[in-house]
Order: structure tokens, then sequence, then C-alpha cells
């Protein structure tokens, strides 16, 4: 399934499948008919999401209630074939056994294939699963791509319509929870020899534009300790950013620099200007917000010392979505019952849990990558790994049914 959805791509050569895009409807096609094929109820939202709606089974008070089970079919540019999709994937083959094996919920099933959580055609993110979530930002849908092409025709062009993006909502007593299988998209199960990971909570990010002013000058006539040399200064704030997010490490605190500028760039002049971008996460919010804090009085402190300016100016912001007790508990116990040794983690990439934690309880599992490598065409997860996601999702879905039942539906 996942090699077949790996077919639809927009780039020639390579996996490229980006919110909207004629690739993204035929996988979105694809997706619908497997879910038919599974025996669930298939509908296309306004926003593009792919719902594939299973009925409760069983009696009892949680009947009018629903347990979200999804990811994203879009991809970033020359992506591997498992990030997002095996979500999926795996949420269609779960209700598929659920049904084979006459599981009995007494709530309904709804299957999600989410689009632009990747954020890469249009200047958005999380699109799709924000309007299921009842959170999406309406001046969203007036965002352009690089073409110029404005995400509402778009949408008109694949199906949905931007004049109802509000019935794409869930109403708040209607979701139950909202669960995912993900790759880990890092080394950290490979390197314990686990095949899975119970997530503890989808990492907050902070970015930011550093700007470093100094003065320009004759590389070869002014003195060494007369520079207000930028780039210099900024490589020493680089190096105060790694050394305090290593210190920060007990949070699965990771900062990054991935974006670099040094004007006028002249091979004989001493930069006068350098911009460069600051990506810091951290497993809950406290300990990124006082690294920040941190780091503006050490960047400030490089400044001075230098005789350069140093602006620190935020452009996007996402707190910790932590994952509900109850949703960790019940992977773990699949986990257990699966004989598997238990290990919960932190996810440091962001997902559509982002959104959906506005509507309801989140909550992850994740599935061993070799290397850790992701966003890429190298990105593989084995199939007996795989295979055991989906029981272990199997299993959660009916520990949250005994719960329900058991509860009265306070689940």
């Amino acid at each position: 399934m996942l090699a077949e959805l790996a077919a639809f791509s927009d780039g020639d050569g390579n996996l490229t499948r980006l919110y909207l895009s004629p690739a993204h409807r035929a996988a979105a096609d694809r997706v619908a008919a497997w879910m038919r094929d599974a025996g669930l109820d298939v509908g296309l939202d306004a926003l593009g999401t792919v719902r594939g709606r299973l009925k409760p089974t069983a009696p009892g008070r949680a009947g009018n209630r629903r347990l979200l089970i999804g990811s994203h079919i879009d991809t970033v540019v020359n992506a591997g074939r498992y990030d997002g999709m095996l979500g999926v994937v795996a949420g269609i083959l779960a209700v598929e056994e659920i049904r084979a094996r006459g599981i009995e919920l007494p709530f309904g099933v709804d299957v999600l294939a989410f689009g632009d959580e990747e954020g890469v055609r249009f200047p958005t993110t999380l699109v799709s699963s924000s309007a299921v979530a009842g959170c999406l930002v309406p001046s969203d849908l007036d965002a352009r791509d690089a073409d110029g092409i404005a995400l509402r025709d778009a949408l008109v062009a694949f199906g949905g319509d931007p004049d109802a993006a509000s019935s794409a909502a869930y109403a708040r007593d209607e979701a139950l929870a909202y669960i995912e299988v993900h790759i880990e998209q890092g080394p950290v199960l490979e390197a314990e020899g686990l095949p899975l990971g119970v997530v503890t909570s989808i990492a907050g990010q902070s970015r930011f534009s550093v700007t470093v002013a100094g003065e320009a000058g004759h590389a070869g006539t002014v003195p060494m300790a007369l520079r207000r040399d930028a780039l210099a200064a900024g490589a020493a704030m680089m190096l105060a950013i790694e050394e305090v997010a290593r210190a920060g490490g007990a949070h699965q605190m990771v900062a990054t620099v991935g974006r670099l500028a040094a004007r006028p760039g002249a091979v004989n002049v001493i930069p006068a200007e350098v911009v460069f971008t600051l990506d810091i996460r951290a497993d809950a919010d406290a300990p990124r917000l006082a690294a920040i804090a941190e780091l503006q009085t050490r960047l400030q402190a490089i400044a001075n010392d230098r005789g350069v300016s140093v602006t620190m100016e935020k452009f996007y912001e996402s707190p910790t979505t932590p994952c509900a007790p109850r949703l960790q508990e019940a992977f773990a116990e699949a986990a257990r019952d699966l004989g598997l040794a238990e290990r919960r983690l932190a996810s440091g990439a962001g997902h559509d849990g982002h959104a959906l934690h506005h509507l309801t309880d989140v909550g992850m599992l994740f599935v061993r990558c070799r290397g850790g490598i992701s966003h890429n065409p190298a990105e593989f997860a084995a199939i007996d790994d795989m295979g055991l996601a989906v029981e272990a999702l199997i299993k959660a879905v009916e520990r949250l049914a005994a719960d329900a039942a058991s509860s009265g539906d306070r689940t």
C-alpha cells in the first residue's frame, strides 16, 4: 500500500506530493478506495481531508462519539514513503482487522487522511487538520503558492469548498480522542533495539530570524582587534546556541541554525551583516522558554563584547502538545501485551496532533525507522515493525472501548 501511494508524485523521478496537487488528489482517491474496501463510509471534507467512517457496533452511551485515527498524505520535496502515509494505512488496516475479528466498539471510528501537514506548497501548515479541529485561521485560505495560486482556488480545483470550511469541524463533545501511528523520524528506538515507542508529547517549537550588524571593512587593512565582524560574532553566537541546547538535553532540547546569509558577501570585505535562522525545540514549554531567555542574554553579551548589534525576531511559535496519559497508557499496555519493552519519548517533529489538540486528547505511537532518516528517499521502516504497530493500534482501540464500556463513557 505504501508503495502504491509512493507512485503518486508531482516530481520527476522522486516522491513529491504537495497539498492540493494532482498527485495529492490521486492519492486521496486511492486512500478512499481502500477505506471503502475496509467497509468504511467515505467522504471528502471541505479542506480535502479523506474521511472513512465506521459506525459503533456495540450499544452504549459512547455511541454518539468518534475515535479519530489518522495522519497525512502530503509530502516534502523528494520525500520518503513512510512519513504520514504509514499512519493512514495503519488506521485503515486496524479498522479492517477490527471488523474481521468481530471486535465490538461502543463508539464510532473515523480514519482521516490529512493534507498540508508538511506546509511545503503554501506558507501555511496543518490547514486540513486545523479545519477538522475547528481552529482554522480563515486568512490561510488566501495564502498563495510560488506560482501565485491561492489556496482557496486550489481547493476548489481539488474538489473542496473553502466557503464551507467550518463544516469540516467536529463538535468538541463528538471527538473521543485522536491517535496516530508515525515513524519516529529519529534514531532512539533503533539505537535501543525497540520496534515501538509511546510518545509523551509533541515538542514545542520557536523560530527566530537573528540579525547581527557590524561594519564592513577592507579585509587587508583593518586590524583584527579593531574589527566589528558580523560573521565572526555570529559564529560565536551559534556556538552559544549549541551549548545552551546541549545543556537542555534532559528535555530533549535541540537547536538548529539552518539558514545563514552574510553581506556584502565579497571575499575581500569584512561582513557587515549576518542573518541566520534559529529553530529551538523541547519536550515542554518551560525549558524551551527558559533557554530562549538565556540565549537572548548570551547573544547580547557576545554582541557587546564584539562591538556589533543583535536582534532576535520571532516568526513562528508552536506550544508543546502533551499526549494524554490515558492514551499513553493504552499504547503502553498494547506494547506490553505484545511482549515489548515499554519506551516513552517525546516527538521533536511537528504533527497533525498539534492542531487536533485544540479539539480533543491526542496520543501517538512511534515506529522504529532505519538510521532515524526521514524527509529523504532513504526513509525506511521494516514490515515486522509496522505490523506490530497495527496490532498495537488495534489493542489500544480495544482498551479505549473497554474503558468506555466500564466507565459509562467517562473516557
